[in-house]
């Protein structure tokens, strides 16, 4: 579904990363593990077109070549960033439309936002409550809520558990089990690289800008290099 091939990312002098090629495969779950700084959220925003790049990206078939964010989208492809970023002085229903800002089916849209109030009974309590007033697992659950109200083929997390108490963490993970469970694509950053590993199908081990290691779960869980640097052992 999605192939990255010598992907080079520059923030001005700055090489961040340097020839990285992955693959995602339709109905995957596939997670980016590493360090702080190895250039794991570079690599979601290159591919959802926030970033410029060297190197090719394709998706389906078809290429992006730089095409920009709003291409991206209508691709296919959702990013949920690193920290929840929601418009904080819309409501709760406004950022949901928003996430569907591509969409003309304005009926199936009022029911995805029905549905997720259903799945997230917090947000349907606050359905008409600024986004910023919120707490930062409600944020949480509104900023994934909204990626998805795109209907999106592939789906970017970056760091989904960060911040969250463990009840949260856990309620984060099952409901992106779920919708790979339903045929979405997973393509996730995450820091807790134990809780990555144990969920996904493969993972890539990215240090300094550059894939070092990559692997199916079992593969990876095992290798004595992970499991010493970012495990613990």
């Amino acid at each position: 579904m999605l192939r990255v091939e010598a992907l080079s990312v520059r923030y001005g002098p700055v090489h961040v990363i340097h020839g990285v090629s992955l693959s995602v495969e339709e109905g995957e779950l596939v997670t980016l593990i590493g360090a702080n700084g190895a250039g794991k959220s570079t690599m979601l925003k290159a591919i959802s077109g926030l970033v410029k790049y060297e190197g090719k990206i394709t998706f389906n078939g078809e290429a992006f070549d730089n095409c920009g964010p709003r291409n991206v989208l209508a691709a296919g492809i959702s990013h949920c960033p690193e920290g929840r970023r929601v418009f904080p002085h819309l409501t709760v229903t406004e950022n949901l439309i928003m996430g569907a800002y591509l969409r003309k089916d304005r009926d199936e849209v009022a029911r995805d936002i029905n549905g997720f109030f259903d799945r997230f009974p917090r947000l349907g309590e606050r359905r008409s409550q600024a986004a910023g007033t919120l707490s930062g697992g409600e944020q949480q659950m509104l900023a994934i809520a909204r990626t998805m109200m795109s209907r999106p083929k592939l789906v970017l997390f970056d760091e989904p558990s960060l911040g969250l108490a463990p009840n949260l963490v856990e309620q984060t993970f099952r409901f992106i089990l779920d919708i790979r469970a339903k045929g979405t694509t997973v393509l996730m950053v995450e820091q807790n690289a134990l809780a990555a590993l144990q969920l996904c199908d493969r993972s890539y081990l990215l240090s300094s800008g550059k894939v070092v290691q990559k692997g199916t779960s079992v593969e990876m869980l095992a290798n004595p290099h992970i499991r010493q640097a970012y495990l613990g052992g």
